[in-house]
């Protein structure tokens, strides 16, 4: 994407995008509506997204906001990514019907770690100027008792019941812990301290989002934008794409894993995937809806891994088909690579996965070109793979009739 200026049309702030409030001017704070700040302002504007990092793995759905966030920095804004390393030890309650399990500040870090790597074909890392990335253990960890009296003096327990997923816990009598009525006041805090003119979130983070607002103005600030995005459907066609659920494409897939699940999503919502995961014209779609499945499938996969092996995977996938093997999910056997001690030489996976008899077998298979890795053949009997990460979601074959997909 390549946008000019901030002030040129704003077809891109739209694309997508389910709500941005407050959508008009507020005559007591003088606030303008956020099409008219773009056109307008002076200096690029700081746009706040929020990550805690209580998993270890990015799947499309977690792609939309950060895309967002690429569209301001390609219109010359300054994107601020917040690592919730801190508030991720609380866990954000949203959604949920219980709970959630605290985690220690060793695996927030690695999962943190694991979220900025499976960002960068997304974000502009490299100009200077339109990336920060804070970590709000910087400022939240500092707190006194003092200053959160401060912040829990601002809201309500009626407005904190407000909120969707305490209204509902509390009206089925599952316990509500005091320290999860910090989470939305932390992330509002986060926003007064890095200034933030909008913040970006899917629809269910209009309340913590408004808390941020509302924080902002209690400490003297300029209240900031909302954007809300939509939260994605997952390739099931029914519920939100998640892991737990199996609907999911994950960033970290291989080329031939991701286009064929992309491949076969579901017509009713290629229109809406082609919106929110990629620039292409929508007015530019094919007619005949498998054309657009492998279109949309080209387009992402081109994202993260290349247009080459984006065309790579098709001809692999379709390769696939002609020789009665498939490519759904379910035709291709999957293997964990927790089960493999790394660093690990991959004749010895070949062997452990059971695609080869041995690690003998293995080697031969390598040295005479049976083996390939997402549709690119390897023939080198001593490549060694440091990490499980370089595998995942890869899909190994040996031979035109054994796969596996490495998870």
């Amino acid at each position: 994407m390549s946008l000019t200026s901030p002030s040129e049309t704003l077809n891109w702030l739209y694309r997508g995008t389910h709500e941005i409030f407050p959508h008009q001017p507020d005559s007591n704070n003088r606030e303008e509506n956020l099409e008219q700040l773009l056109k307008q302002c002076d200096r690029p504007l700081r746009v706040k997204l929020g990550i805690d990092p209580t998993g270890s793995d990015i799947h499309l759905g977690h792609s939309i906001p950060f895309r967002k966030l690429r569209m301001f920095q390609d219109a010359g804004h300054t994107a601020v990514v917040i690592i919730g390393d801190f508030t991720a030890q609380i866990g954000d309650p949203t959604g949920k019907s219980e709970v959630r399990k605290q985690l220690t500040p060793e695996q927030v870090q690695a999962n943190a770690k694991n979220y900025l790597e499976q960002l960068h074909p997304i974000l502009d890392f490299d100009t200077p100027g339109r990336l920060e990335i804070r970590y709000n253990s910087q400022w939240l960890s500092q707190l006194n008792l003092a200053k959160i009296q401060e912040l829990l003096a601002t809201m309500t327990v009626g407005q904190m019941l407000a909120k969707e997923g305490f209204a509902e816990r509390f009206k089925q009598e599952n316990p509500i812990f005091l320290h999860e009525f910090l989470y939305p006041l932390m992330q509002g805090y986060d926003s007064v301290m890095i200034d933030a003119d909008v913040e970006l979130g899917g629809t269910d983070q209009k309340f913590n989002i408004a808390v941020g607002r509302d924080l902002q103005r209690h400490f003297g600030k300029k209240p900031q934008f909302g954007l809300l995005l939509p939260i994605l459907i997952g390739t099931d066609g029914s519920q939100k794409m998640s892991k737990s659920l199996n609907n999911y494409v994950g960033l970290k897939e291989g080329p031939l894993s991701m286009y064929s699940k992309l491949e076969k999503t579901p017509d009713a919502l290629i229109k809406e995937y082609f919106e929110l995961l990629t620039n292409f014209s929508l007015d530019t779609l094919p007619e005949n809806p498998r054309d657009c499945q492998k279109q949309l499938a080209v387009e992402i996969v081109s994202q993260f891994h290349g247009k080459d092996a984006a065309l790579l995977a098709q001809k692999t996938a379709e390769e696939l088909v002609t020789q009665g093997i498939g490519t759904s999910t379910d035709a291709v056997p999957e293997y964990e690579l927790s089960q493999v001690e790394f660093p690990a030489k991959l004749f010895y996976i070949l062997s452990a996965s059971g695609l080869c008899e041995s690690s003998g077998d293995g080697r031969r298979q390598l040295q005479g070109g049976a083996v390939r890795i997402d549709g690119t053949r390897v023939t080198d009997p001593n490549l060694i793979f440091n990490t499980p990460e370089e595998l995942y979601g890869k899909v190994l074959q040996v031979g035109k009739k054994k796969f596996i997909r490495l998870i």
